[in-house]
């Protein structure tokens, strides 16, 4: 392991560095109010051969907080900054939620930098200005701990909650600076990439939970259909953070997807050309049965598209 503090261009970005030096590259971006711990119980469970890169979004953990409002173009630019300064490239970028937004604008706009994505719990547009402007007046008037209860309500099922497991995340929330919150919240309510993001040409694999408050299946599944030829999977029992509540099975869908893309393999620039996996096939079922696979599922296609609803 090593890590350190990075000149992002706008923040300094704190990071660590896990697995093979030489590896092949994976970024981890985490959700609003969290930090790059959320990834502790899924990184041992990774294949060995992968170079772990996780950092803290600008205003969070140990990264820097800039003056407060941001905007998702400054998000990504951080990880880009995060990316070139580490000699990153060609690497597979998973997002979650705010960080999956992240993950979007980073494929769209340096193609040299993302080989794969994983958009976890995310969507082309998560709630809307409304839904921020009265998130961050509730913040601006009471601080964080009003939105504790509700927040882990969204992010953790109940039998997670009525067993204290949400705890150290509702610690973890009320320790994130509120300028950093409000920033991202900011960021937030600016952001929609439902164009760009159906631009998207590259392998994909969307990640939802059955009991994500936040950003629900249907969401998350919109935004999958979004990308030509991209995959999803639905960990049951997961919530808004399955890296936390389900990281076995969480795992298990990076390990599948780096193999499928030969990530640990030769570079071969066309490997997009015939890596995509078409929304009328499953995954295979041989490898962990804690997820589904089915692309028809029960909760459907939202009414409202991927810019519908919901909230991080």
């Amino acid at each position: 392991m090593r890590d350190g503090l990075i000149d992002a261009g706008g923040a300094t970005l704190y990071w660590r560095e896990d697995g093979a030096p030489e590896g092949a590259p994976l970024v981890l971006a985490h959700a609003l109010g969290l930090d790059h711990t959320i990834w502790d119980a899924v990184v041992p469970l990774l294949p060995p051969e992968l170079r772990i890169i996780r950092y803290d979004l600008r205003g969070h953990g140990r990264s820097s907080v800039p003056p407060a409002p941001y905007g998702m173009g400054a998000l990504v630019r951080d990880a880009e900054g995060l990316m070139d300064g580490l000699g990153l490239h060609d690497a597979i970028f998973l997002g979650l939620s705010i960080g999956g937004m992240v993950a979007q604008g980073l494929a769209v706009k340096r193609f040299d930098l993302v080989r794969g994505l994983i958009l976890s719990n995310t969507a082309a547009r998560i709630g809307g200005p409304n839904v921020w402007e009265r998130r961050m007046e509730t913040v601006r008037r009471s601080g964080l701990s009003a939105l504790a209860d509700e927040t882990m309500a969204r992010w953790f099922s109940r039998a997670f909650r009525e067993e204290g497991l949400d705890l150290p995340w509702r610690a973890n929330l009320l320790a994130t600076p509120v300028e950093g919150y409000l920033g991202c919240c900011a960021a937030l309510a600016g952001a929609d990439f439902y164009t760009t993001t159906a631009s998207l040409t590259l392998p994909t694999l969307a990640v939802a939970g059955t009991e994500d408050g936040s950003t629900p299946p249907d969401l998350v599944r919109e935004t999958a259909d979004l990308v030509r030829g991209s995959d999803f999977a639905l960990i049951r029992d997961a919530g808004h953070l399955p890296p936390v509540d389900r990281p076995a099975a969480y795992a298990a869908l990076i390990a599948t997807f780096a193999a499928r893309i030969a990530h640990a393999g030769p570079r071969e620039p066309q490997i997009r050309a015939h890596s995509h996996h078409d929304h009328d096939h499953d995954h295979d079922h041989d490898h962990d049965h804690d997820h589904d696979h089915d692309h028809d599922h029960e909760d459907g296609r939202g009414k409202n598209g991927p810019q519908g609803h919901r909230e991080g």
